[in-house]
């Protein structure tokens, strides 16, 4: 027995606590205080019913030392020879139901044995078996930052890597779901390397390896470059010989199309700015214009939409149905929605260019109707009666409205869930389409916003106070985020009202009434010992997120 002096008022009262609180079965069993204290030291580390079914048997010699490491050897040497002789799911039920006997820490200590077994290099052991290309999978998911890492583990790590080609296929990777990664592949020139099998002229590893940071480094300096107002500035003089305007453009990496207030549209040279091409045939300023790799389809004051050839100019197509000025047009997927100054939207059916049938009349607006948009689910609308109204694509029914502007909408533009608008109010409204909130309104422009476009980081805006702004899109739908760091920068060249801008992630190219068309380029910004050429930030600050 221990004796009674050994143990502190804290002892006997931990003691006796416990005691009170366990079945008198357990600690009237022991034989002494040193069992008891052993039993209840145990119990703390069991669970209760284990603890209960062992000491309500009045057993504890678990709980005492090994007395004879003879017999021990003897028996464990037995047990392992009968262990071997089963099947493995013998075993594996042998040892569940020996661990489940077990205490807390017990299992612990087995842990630590445990884990250093079950850790295995598998991207070293993969190859060894022929199995390199599921390695070179696994890794082939890792990000930049991740990739670095995984070449300092081991030079095995280091081969599979170089081997894999893993750079290269990051940066492919990277191309196919960034539009400014690819946008930067076919500038730079680097995309001929790329989605290639093994070739001679196929660079090595390395060479990938050198390149993502260059890339990293290129898109840093475009990010500062719109942040900063930084650009390369060119101009094309429309030189109209009556009115002068270029009220519609749109362009892609070979050409611009516009659309004149003297009738006429041009098609200028993307690099030389020479016109290649005139086509007349409107009685009326041309207001809007859409073109993709076959057709050129214009709307007209003179109340016609005409279809154009893409590569001859002639044309193919005159749809007569509007009462007064085709304001806006917009065509995919075989649907094209048309919308006038007589207050009516007009959906048709595009088959082909002389194809073309009217499919339904959606009226509703109180007030010209300036500009539509549409997808797969919805076609929205906006008006001169200061609402944006949105209607089943499918089924050509109203859905909603939604209203908040205090004056006529001029223009907006539809994505996702997103609609962003420009009014006479001089503001700029994002809204949720699917429940027809007003999430953010942006101020800042001075007259009516004419021309509005957004992608996934910005909203680009023209107004009639000739300038255009650039806003963050992201801190705008963050309601977080205070006014004053929405609008990034000003670009202020345009001598007369903007009437139309398009953008991707290096240039802005927009259209006036100053009879011009300016290229804003984010991408080629050299000095050449030049000052920088910048446009105010007047009173807004940007804060990086």
């Amino acid at each position: 027995f221990f004796p009674l002096t050994f143990l502190t008022d804290s002892t006997l009262f931990s003691f006796s606590h416990c005691c009170c609180s366990l079945p008198r079965s357990v600690w009237l069993g022991c034989s002494s205080v040193a069992e008891s204290l052993c039993a209840l030291r145990c119990l703390q580390s069991l669970p209760s019913s284990r603890a209960h079914n062992q000491f309500g048997n009045g057993s504890v010699a678990g709980l005492r030392k090994r007395t004879s490491q003879g017999n021990f050897e003897k028996e464990k040497d037995l047990c392992i020879q009968l262990f071997d002789q089963w099947s493995e799911s013998d075993q594996v039920e042998f040892v569940e139901h020996l661990i489940s006997r077990m205490c807390h820490y017990q299992h612990g200590h087995i842990n630590s044995y445990l884990k250093p077994m079950l850790q295995r290099d598998f991207i070293t052991a993969l190859p060894a078996q022929g199995l390199d290309h599921i390695a070179e999978n696994i890794l082939s998911f890792l990000d930049a930052h991740s990739l670095c890492s995984a070449e300092l583990v081991c030079r095995e790590w280091q081969r599979v890597i170089s081997d894999g080609m893993l750079w290269k296929k990051l940066i492919e990777r990277m191309v196919r779901t960034d539009p400014l990664w690819k946008g930067l592949s076919e500038r730079h020139q680097w995309e001929k390397y790329l989605f290639k099998n093994r070739t001679n002229e196929v660079p090595p590893n390395s060479y990938y390896h050198s390149l993502y940071p260059k890339i990293i480094q290129d898109i840093e300096t475009i990010e500062a470059n719109w942040r900063c107002g930084r650009h390369n500035l060119q101009r094309i003089q429309c030189r109209s010989e009556n009115s002068k305007g270029v009220y519609c453009l749109q362009y892609d990496d070979d050409k611009i199309i516009s659309g004149l207030r003297d009738n006429s549209i041009k098609i200028w040279d993307k690099q030389s700015l020479e016109c290649l091409k005139v086509l007349t045939g409107h009685t009326g300023s041309v207001l809007c214009l859409q073109y993709d790799d076959r057709v050129i389809v214009t709307g007209s004051s003179d109340s016609t939409v005409r279809v154009w050839d893409g590569v001859s100019g002639e044309v193919l197509n005159t749809l007569i149905h509007h009462n007064e000025a085709v304001l806006h047009l917009r065509f995919c997927n075989g649907l094209m929605v048309t919308c006038s100054k007589d207050r009516s939207i007009a959906v048709w059916d595009m088959a082909s260019a002389t194809d073309i049938s009217l499919r339904r009349v959606l009226v509703g607006h109180r007030a010209a109707v300036n500009v539509v948009d549409f997808d797969d689910k919805y076609i929205v609308s906006a008006s001169g009666d200061r609402t944006i109204k949105v209607w089943s694509t499918s089924t050509c029914e109203f859905v909603r409205t939604l209203n908040g502007h205090k004056r006529g909408i001029a223009c907006l533009q539809y994505r996702d869930r997103l609609v962003v608008s420009g009014s006479s109010d001089n503001t700029i409204r994002l809204w949720d389409i699917e429940c027809g909130a007003c999430l953010r309104v942006l101020e800042g422009h001075e007259e009516l916003v004419r021309c509005i476009r957004f992608d996934n980081k910005r909203i680009v805006s023209g107004a009639y106070d000739g300038k255009i702004k650039v806003w963050d899109l992201q801190a705008a739908l963050d309601p977080r985020a205070p006014a004053s760091t929405l609008c990034l920068r000003t670009l202020v060249e345009h001598s007369g009202r903007v009437f139309r801008l398009q953008f991707d992630e290096f240039q802005i190219i927009s259209s006036s009434h100053d009879d011009t068309i300016l290229i804003w380029d984010f991408l080629n910004v050299s000095t050449n010992g030049q000052p920088e050429r910048r446009s105010p930030s007047r009173t807004y600050t940007y804060v990086s997120r």
